[in-house]
C-alpha cells in the first residue's frame, strides 16, 4: 500500500515546508515531489493542486512495517542499546564526537534578522584513542526527529524516539588519536538535519579525517539549540512564498551562497589563532575538503569559489542553484556523485552539464543505478530498519552505504592525501551500480 501525508496537526508551517521542498524537487528536474529516495511519486498537477498532499522527501510510495516490531530503549537506562543502529565504520581508528555552538557576530541571520547574529551548530567527528571516552554520542534530539518525520508524513508516535536513539559509534569525551588529520566539512540537504550525514562522518573519521558537519539554522525542519529552543525552516517558507520558479531558484542560490559564508566562518573558528574547538591541534589546515548532500553539495562548490582554503569538493545529488563559478575552481578537484538516470548527462538536471563544463581540475561524474536522492545519507539504513521500502529506489541500504563511503573516501584520499585511488579510474566489478559519465 502507499501512504500520504498523515500529520495534519503540523499546520501552516509544515504545509509551507512541504510546499517549499516539493518546489525544490521540481526545480531540481523532477516534476513531482520526491519520495524518501528522491524519486517522483505523484503527478505534478496533483502536487500543485493540494499542498497538504505534498510529500517531498517523504513517505509517498513507501511501505511501512508496524513499529511494534522494534523495541524502544528503556527510558533513562543508558545500558539499553537503541533499537536502530548506523552501519559500523570500517576504518582503523576509533572515533570521538564533540559539539560546538558558534556565533558569527559579523553576520545577521539571513532568514530571521530579528534573531540577531548568525549561529551554527556543528558536530565534530575525529580519530580517537581506542577505549577512551564515555557513552556513544546521541544521534539527534527527539524534537528534531519528530519534525523531520512529520514533514515526511511519518507521524507514528513511537518513531521519533526510535530515530533519535539510533546507535552511533562515536564516543563523547574521547581523547584524540595522535597526529594531525585532514579536515572535511559536511553540509546536509535543504530542510534536513545535520545528523543525517552521521554515518559518512563516522566513516571518514575512522579513516583518519576530522569531520565538521554543520546545521544551518532556519534551513532545516528543526534545529534544537543548547537552550532547548527548536528553530524551524524559515528558509522553506521563503521558498514557498515565491511567485515562480525563477524566484525559488534565486532563494535557493542564496541558501548555497549563505552556506559558503557559514563554512568560511567555521574554518576561521577551527583553524584560526584562537580556535573554538579544544582538539583543533589535530587539524591539518593545509588539507581541507568539503562534501554535501543536495543543496549542501551545491554549497561545496559555492564554498570553494568563495574560500581558497577548501582544496576539494563533493556534490552528492545536488542541483547547482548557485552555478559553478565561470572561472572554474582554480584547478581544484571536484566529484559529482548522483542518481541515475536523473543526474546523467542530458537528463533533467542540466545544472550538472553546465557545472561539469566549468570544472577545471581533477573531476569525476558518477551516477548510481537504482539509487534515490537520499541514497547518500543515513536515510536508507534507518528506513530499512523501520521496515520502510521504496520500490522506486531498490538499491539496498547496505549497497547505498558501501558505495557512498567507498567513492567519497577514495576521492578525499586522492585529493587531500595524494594517495592512489584506482576506484576513480573507471568502472569497478565490486560496484556494478556505479556508472562513469564522460560527456
Amino acid at each position: 500500500m502507499t501512504i500520504s501525508l498523515r500529520n495534519r496537526r503540523a499546520g501552516a508551517a509544515a504545509t509551507a515546508t512541504a510546499l517549499a521542498l516539493a518546489s525544490l524537487a521540481a526545480l531540481a528536474g523532477t516534476a513531482t515531489p520526491a519520495s524518501a529516495s528522491g524519486r517522483a511519486t505523484a503527478t505534478a498537477a496533483t502536487a500543485t493542486a493540494t499542498a497538504t498532499a505534498l510529500v517531498p522527501a517523504s513517505a509517498a510510495a513507501l511501505k511501512p512495517a508496524s513499529p511494534a516490531a522494534f523495541a524502544s530503549p528503556a527510558s533513562g537506562d543508558p545500558a539499553v542499546p537503541s533499537a536502530l543502529t548506523l552501519p559500523r565504520p570500517t576504518g582503523p581508528y576509533a572515533t570521538g564526537r564533540d559539539t560546538l555552538f558558534l556565533t558569527d557576530h559579523e553576520r545577521t541571520d539571513p532568514w530571521v534578522p530579528a534573531a540577531g547574529a548568525r549561529q551554527l551548530l556543528v558536530s565534530l567527528h575525529y580519530p580517537a584513542r581506542p577505549g577512551s571516552g564515555g557513552a556513544p554520542a546521541p544521534y539527534m534530539p527527539e524534537a528534531e526527529a519528530r519534525l523531520m518525520l512529520a514533514q515526511r508524513g511519518l507521524d507514528d508516535p513511537e518513531w521519533p524516539g526510535l530515530v533519535a536513539a539510533t546507535r552511533t559509534f562515536s564516543r563523547t569525551d574521547a581523547r584524540p588519536a595522535p597526529g594531525r588529520f585532514p579536515l572535511v566539512l559536511l553540509s546536509p540537504g535543504f530542510g534536513t538535519p545535520r545528523a543525517t550525514l552521521t554515518g559518512l562522518a563516522e566513516e571518514l573519521a575512522s579513516r583518519g579525517y576530522v569531520v565538521a558537519t554543520a546545521d544551518h539554522p532556519y534551513e532545516s525542519t528543526g534545529t534544537e539549540l543548547p537552550d532547548g529552543r527548536v528553530l524551524t525552516c524559515a528558509a522553506c517558507d521563503e521558498v514557498a512564498a515565491q511567485p515562480d520558479d525563477a524566484g525559488r531558484r534565486q532563494v535557493l542560490a542564496a541558501v548555497s551562497a549563505g552556506r559558503a559564508a557559514d563554512f568560511s566562518f567555521l574554518l576561521d573558528r577551527l583553524t584560526g589563532p584562537r580556535p573554538a574547538w579544544r582538539h583543533a591541534r589535530t587539524i591539518d589546515a593545509r588539507r581541507v575538503g568539503m562534501a554535501g548532500h543536495s543543496i549542501g553539495g551545491n554549497a561545496a562548490a559555492s564554498t570553494m569559489a568563495a574560500d581558497r582554503r577548501v582544496d576539494a569538493g563533493v556534490n552528492m545529488d545536488g542541483t547547482f542553484f548557485d552555478p559553478v563559478a565561470a572561472r572554474g575552481l582554480d584547478g581544484r578537484s571536484f566529484l559529482m556523485l548522483g542518481t541515475d538516470p536523473d543526474h546523467a548527462p542530458g537528463a533533467g538536471d542540466t545544472s550538472w552539464d553546465e557545472g561539469w563544463a566549468r570544472l577545471d581540475g581533477f573531476q569525476r561524474w558518477l551516477t548510481v543505478r537504482d539509487s534515490g536522492h537520499f541514497t547518500f545519507t543515513d536515510t536508507p539504513a534507518i528506513g530499512e530498519q523501520l521496515g520502510i521500502v521504496d520500490p522506486h529506489a531498490p538499491l539496498s541500504a547496505a549497497r547505498s552505504t558501501t558505495i557512498t563511503r567507498a567513492y567519497v573516501t577514495a576521492f578525499f584520499d586522492r585529493s587531500l592525501r595524494g594517495r592512489p585511488a584506482r576506484l576513480l579510474d573507471g568502472p569497478a566489478p565490486a560496484h556494478p551500480e556505479v556508472l562513469f559519465q564522460r560527456p
